[in-house]
């Protein structure tokens, strides 16, 4: 999958949120890195695959909460290589309070639920 910049990405949800609503953007890009996890061994390449089901009802959840205006995610599938880019997560909304913890609690939730991934 080819991402999309950073800068495509915080242009539409400007294009297409009320600036009356809108008052921040989290991102979040993870890489592949050249250490596993746990700093143990040295990571050649990443092989990583994603529940698009899941993901799509979790998104669809935190887009009813309180604050919040936009939400999306795009994972990397396959054979991913050290410094290739794993995910981009956005959440978008009016203030720090209301976008911080589901940005936060939304990053756990996709890397314990929705990505497999080997080493």
């Amino acid at each position: 999958m080819k991402m999309p910049s950073i800068d495509e990405i915080v242009k539409k949800i400007k294009q297409k949120s009320n600036p009356e609503n809108l008052g921040m953007i989290l991102i979040h890009n993870g890489i592949v890195r050249k250490t596993s996890k746990d700093g143990s061994k040295i990571v050649k390449e990443m092989l990583l695959s994603y529940d698009k089901e899941l993901l799509d009802k979790k998104i669809e959840e935190l887009k009813d909460l309180p604050g919040i205006v936009e939400v999306l995610a795009f994972i990397n599938e396959g054979r991913l290589k050290v410094g290739d880019d794993i995910m981009l997560v956005v959440v978008a909304g009016d203030r720090r309070s209301n976008v911080l913890k589901p940005f936060e609690d939304f990053i756990e939730f996709i890397k314990k639920n929705i990505v497999r991934e080997q080493e």
